[in-house]
């Protein structure tokens, strides 16, 4: 266990009306409550806040979540857009399979005329898991419900001392156990607020503030003076490398041609560049198409990376005479001029690369 303590050990017991009445006692004088999903409550501005800050900060997602619920303030209004519009509100926060699951589930509750009240309604949506159909139950409907969203992780591995990687089964089952015990029956609304702030404000990743903190004094790590060393970190793993040449087609009155990636898997229903293994395989697909070619230059490489892989992908810049439906073999696929790539739903290295063509050439 890296000199941590084992989350199966027996530990002194939390009193946890104490604990409770503690952090509200900070929450009611410290605690956040001007964050956007904080005013005018409801199922469906807390499922969409709580879908956005998965592995995304706060700052970031600020004003996403106004742009998107200026857009589509209700659920109803996100079932009806279309899922274009959708993925171009949410272009640039990645994990794109979270704004797919967004407009699916949408549908879905608007055929069931409304949100889930069970944790177990919740769950059977698409991409709804148990922390967040918890915080859902807990701040939407006020009904006593445990989270363990990736604050609260941390703030409950600190105060039980927990080693171990919060990932692994053991670990996780730990952590839930220790959630449920803690979580009260009454103001269920305000302490699941509450221990998302202790881990967003003092609780951090790195120079927490134990000594502002209002339940140190139960804190295990704390005592032990190490409390740096929890949660345990993801044990490394070696990310393996994809290479690839982007396609930027364009015309000289600035047309650019995109493709519309599938449904699902990487960067899944938004507009891309044909992508292709080897610069040959790009210089032949223009060949078979009869484009007339005046000028072609590659870009220098680019790496992204992705949860699983890394992408290093370079840019292969490649000017023809004029559009010809000969190019028009994907499913949908477009020429675009720089006004309407604005508003497309694009990749953010797609994106960069878009706006770094449009200031260059």
């Amino acid at each position: 266990m890296n000199g941590l303590s084992d989350p199966t050990m027996p530990r002194p017991r939390l009193d946890p009306a104490s604990f409770q009445e503690r952090l509200l006692a900070w929450f009611d004088q410290h605690g956040r409550k001007n964050l956007p999903w904080q005013q005018a409550i409801s199922p469906y501005r807390v499922w969409l806040s709580e879908t956005m800050l998965q592995q995304t900060q706060v700052a970031t997602v600020i004003p996403y979540f106004q742009a998107f619920t200026e857009s589509f303030p209700t659920v109803e209004a996100l079932a009806a857009a279309p899922i274009d519009e959708v993925l171009r509100h949410w272009a640039g926060l990645g994990y794109y399979a979270r704004a797919r699951n967004l407009h699916k589930a949408a549908q879905r509750i608007a055929e069931l005329g409304g949100f889930p009240d069970t944790l177990e309604g919740l769950m059977a949506l698409p991409g709804i898991g148990q922390s967040t159909a918890g915080a859902i139950l807990s701040i939407a409907f006020n009904n006593s419900h445990p989270i363990l969203d990736g604050n609260v992780k941390r703030v409950l591995t600190r105060l039980n001392a927990i080693g171990g990687w919060p990932g692994q089964s053991q670990v996780s089952k730990s952590l839930w156990a220790l959630s449920a015990e803690l979580t009260p029956s009454v103001r269920a609304a305000e302490y699941t607020q509450a221990i998302m702030d202790l881990g967003a404000t003092l609780c951090t990743r790195s120079k927490p503030l134990c000594l502002a903190c209002p339940v140190s004094a139960d804190c295990q790590a704390y005592r032990q003076g190490n409390v740096s060393a929890y949660p345990s970190r993801k044990p490394p793993k070696t990310l393996p490398i994809k290479a690839c040449f982007l396609l930027l087609l364009y015309t000289p009155d600035q047309r650019i041609y995109l493709e519309k990636r599938p449904p699902t898997g990487i960067w899944g229903g938004l507009w891309s560049l044909p992508e292709f293994a080897a610069l040959n395989a790009a210089e032949d697909w223009c060949l078979s198409r009869n484009l007339l070619i005046k000028q072609r230059h590659s870009l220098a490489s680019k790496r992204h990376t992705f949860s699983h892989y890394h992408l290093d992908y370079t840019p292969l810049l490649v000017q023809i005479e004029n559009p010809t439906n000969n190019v028009m073999e994907a499913e949908q696929a477009l020429w675009y001029n720089s006004a309407q790539i604005s508003g497309l739903g694009l990749p953010a290295p797609i994106k960069t690369l878009l706006q770094q063509f449009n200031t260059d050439y």
